[in-house]
């Protein structure tokens, strides 16, 4: 009877250590579950658009485009100094003149100073072969640079992005300089299209070259200034070749 009843309180005890066992890990797994979309919560709000003080949307004559719909281009500030604009974003965007095209052999170029450092890495530049830009199948040719001293290409197609240069320095060679302690530096970008190719050149340096193939080269060209930054831009200029 003895050896029974202790049969029993073991058989007992066993089962109370599984339910608070099991228990315990399913409380981990939702703890663990709930943490996921916490943690992307974070990163999105930590990303997040910050508006201009004082937000001016785009130059008078010119157009713009957000990355998406949902953004507000008048959350952009452009103010004229000198030749060019300070600009603070806001969100990221394209700017063009609807009188600005090029086609055939040309180069585009303008000059971009990074004024201060942003949150993390973000990028400007120029772009060629713009055509829809304000309706569904925009697309174009963009080449950035940004403060690491490293460059970008890619074409947008709608919403598909497709890369074509990925973040380098430029055939290995820094010629695109790093910001200062200050977050300052200075890129005079240009885009140089040919008969056969499209060149890429940072400070007079050719940092890169594409076969001309299918690439989007016929159409609006301007500039492309990534979200939270605060740089000067000089309106981009076109060379006919």
């Amino acid at each position: 009877m003895m050896r029974l009843r202790l049969v029993q309180l073991s058989a007992f005890l066993l089962g109370v250590v599984l339910v608070v066992g099991t228990a315990d890990a399913q409380s981990k797994s939702k703890k663990k579950k709930a943490s996921k979309p916490a943690a992307a919560m974070v990163h999105k709000n930590m990303d997040a658009d910050v508006p201009a003080i004082g937000g001016t949307g785009v130059p008078v004559g010119y157009q713009g485009r957000t990355d998406r719909p949902t953004q507000m281009l008048n959350t952009a500030k452009y103010a004229t100094v000198g030749t060019g604009w300070d600009i603070t974003t806001g969100p990221g965007h394209i700017l063009w003149n609807p009188k600005d095209t090029a086609s055939g052999n040309y180069t585009v170029s303008t000059t971009i100073d990074q004024l201060a450092s942003p949150a993390h890495p973000e990028s400007y530049g120029l772009f060629i072969g713009g055509s829809d830009l304000a309706g569904p199948n925009q697309t174009y040719l963009y080449f950035l640079v940004r403060g690491t001293g490293e460059i970008f290409a890619q074409t947008r197609e709608g919403d598909k992005l497709t890369g074509r240069v990925a973040w380098q320095k430029g055939y290995g060679v820094p010629v695109a300089p790093v910001a200062d302690i200050a977050g300052k530096a200075s890129y005079k970008l240009a885009l140089q299209v040919t008969a056969d190719s499209v060149r890429f050149f940072v400070n007079g340096h050719q940092t890169a070259a594409l076969p001309r193939g299918d690439l989007p080269v016929r159409g609006h060209y301007g500039l492309r200034i990534n979200h939270n930054l605060r740089v000067h831009a000089t309106p981009v200029t076109l060379t006919r070749r």
